[in-house]
């Protein structure tokens, strides 16, 4: 109701500013008795008005509800996303984080083995060339004792001759029974 006397203040200045003396007003003065028909056209308007704002008011009201509802809906859906991409994103950075504490302890672990494997390899190295220096040594003792022999038998076969043995049959017999038993 109140619209309707706001709009009624509004629209009547521009009305009687409208309205102006003419042969056509003296002619409708004659016919009517009044010299405008302003008051006629304030109470058609007003009926149109009327009209208007009982037939569409509710309508409109309910486009309006409707559309502030469907607004709130989306604006909902968006903020709702928004937290969706936020939990993500820190879910996201957290994976990342962690991904990131597994590499450097990956790293350090693999440090650490490549430190183990190499005392390891180095002390199998150490023992290695212990056994090498070890089998070096036995057999040069065995190449020393074999020259040696080598060398007894050179000079034994060069300067002593079996005419220099005076064995008899008896003595090569009881020579070969201590060997034997």
């Amino acid at each position: 109701m109140k619209r309707i006397v706001l709009l009624s203040l509004l629209v009547l200045p521009a009305i009687v500013l409208a309205s102006g003396g003419d042969a056509e007003s003296s002619r409708y003065f004659a016919q009517t008795g009044r010299e405008s028909d302003f008051l006629p056209r304030l109470v058609n308007f007003t009926i149109f008005a009327s009209l208007l704002y009982y037939l569409l008011a509710n309508p409109i009201k309910a486009f309006f509800v409707g559309r502030s509802k469907d607004i709130e809906e989306k604006l909902n859906e968006i903020e709702r996303k928004l937290q969706l991409a936020k939990d993500e994103k820190k879910e996201a950075q957290s994976r990342f984080l962690n991904s990131e504490k597994k590499a450097k302890e990956i790293v350090i672990d693999a440090k650490a083995e490549a430190k183990i494997l190499a005392g390891k390899i180095i002390s199998a190295n150490k023992h290695e060339l212990l056994v090498m220096v070890k089998h070096l040594d036995e057999k040069i003792t065995l190449e020393e004792r074999r020259s040696a022999r080598e060398a007894i038998d050179e000079v034994l076969s060069e300067n002593i001759t079996t005419d220099d043995i005076n064995l008899d049959v008896t003595k090569v017999i009881d020579i070969l029974s201590k060997k034997v038993a």
